[in-house]
């Protein structure tokens, strides 16, 4: 059976149980013991997993990202293309946590049932003691990296991985190629276990469905359904609004031509839930179908695959703000703003396959103190909202390479229309 219908039935079978329990026996002490000592732990062990291997998978992946840059022979272009990704990808955060604030669609639970979700809270990363601006910029940048890994300071392992992947990008010795290459393993082992860790997905996501369904019942599907909605909605404005608007003043091409051409790779995206599977269609698209300068376009897509994660962004934002409502766990605006950078710099470092959006999301629901088992709804309609969210992010790969040929002083020539 594929990936993707485990995962369905999973949902679906921990989910009917769980609401089939809760109606008939939700005060029995059976239900109770089988949430206790099976579902409850073994949802756990699935969530331990992804935090075990949040690290070397955000740490490989981003400087592997920044040295696809190779910011020595492509600075320009590098660094066109990394602003850019950059810009937008924060503007798809805003419009998702506007759209979460503003909808909330974790709101409206009864307070008995959010006391029940709430009992398997996790700690909390330690909070700094100064929240000003300045004093965020500063936490930014580690005194001691290994530090911040064990204290879950992932801003500031961020910002050592950037700063890591440039500086491996500008060294060009024999010694610093064999160490490209062991990140390069590090990431190829790291992508290996998520890969093991996503096939028993099914279980853990069954089993962390049950849990919450058994314990709250029909309340929750409620929330799980506006979450939806709001999470479309957001992908939607960003793909008709913002990158309509970007490939008409920024790229210099109809927005009706460009999608028209990029449907190919639309579809691809949407089929396969992966960047990186679409790539060799992207790059089609863009030669044959935008007739963008080889070389610009081969170059943006080849990184924007990488790093160019504008829904995965949005949708990470949206999650954790949305859970954050569910299980009432207020959070201040310098915290969102925290989310939206921590998605802005997570994007880059997101693996480009299904579900590789996980890790990231459940790093920042650890760091902020959100019971992480709430994971288990965004999993159980995940695999559609991948799907969406990777058209999103092909798209912006597509509106990527536009932008940049036209900077670069070689304008697009005009696509090819398609007959009537």
């Amino acid at each position: 059976m594929s990936s993707h219908r485990s995962m369905l039935l999973g949902v679906a079978v921990g989910a009917a149980a769980g609401l089939t329990a809760n109606a008939v026996a939700a005060q029995s002490t059976a239900l109770k013991w089988f949430i206790d000592l099976v579902t409850y732990p073994v949802g756990q062990i699935f969530l331990r997993l992804l935090f075990m291997l949040v690290l070397p998978i955000l740490f490989s992946a981003l400087v592997m990202g920044v040295c696809e840059l190779d910011l020595k022979h492509f600075g320009r272009l590098g660094l066109r293309t990394l602003g850019y990704t950059v810009v937008v990808s924060t503007i798809a955060v805003v419009i998702g946590l506007a759209l979460v604030n503003l909808i909330r669609p974790g709101d409206g639970l009864p307070e008995a049932l959010r006391t029940q979700m709430q009992s398997g809270a996790i700690k909390p990363a330690t909070a700094p003691a100064d929240t000003s601006p300045v004093a965020m910029i500063i936490a930014m940048v580690p005194d001691n990296v290994i530090k911040a890994a064990a204290g879950g300071d992932m801003l500031a392992i961020i910002t050592f991985s950037l700063l890591f992947g440039i500086g491996l990008s500008l060294t060009r010795t024999e010694a610093a190629g064999r160490l490209r290459e062991g990140i390069q393993g590090l990431y190829d082992v790291s992508m290996k276990l998520i890969g093991g860790v996503l096939r028993l997905a099914p279980i853990g996501v069954g089993a962390l469905l049950f849990t919450i369904t058994a314990r709250m019942g029909i309340d929750i599907m409620r929330q799980l359904g506006a979450f939806v909605f709001t999470v479309l909605l957001s992908l939607a404005l960003q793909m008709f609004v913002v990158y309509s608007l970007s490939v008409r003043f920024l790229g210099g091409m109809s927005p009706i031509t460009f999608f028209r051409s990029s449907r190919v790779a639309i579809v691809t995206a949407f089929s396969t839930a992966s960047s990186n599977a679409t790539l060799p269609t992207s790059l089609k698209v863009a030669e044959e179908e935008l007739r963008l300068p080889p070389s610009v376009a081969r170059f943006v897509l080849t990184a924007g695959a990488a790093m160019n994660q504008n829904g995965t962004a949005l949708f990470e934002g949206v999650t954790v703000i949305f859970l954050a409502q569910v299980y009432g766990v207020s959070l201040t605006f310098g915290q969102q703003a925290l989310v939206m950078l921590i998605a802005v710099l997570g994007g880059i470092g997101t693996a480009g396959i299904p579900a590789g959006s996980l890790p990231v999301i459940a790093m920042i629901l650890g760091m902020l103190g959100i019971p992480p088992e709430g994971l288990g709804l965004v999993l159980g309609v995940d695999r559609l909202l991948d799907m969406c969210r990777t058209v999103i992010n092909v798209v912006g790969d597509l509106a990527a390479a536009v932008y940049v040929s036209r900077g670069e002083g070689e304008r697009p020539a005009p696509p090819v229309e398609a007959s009537s």
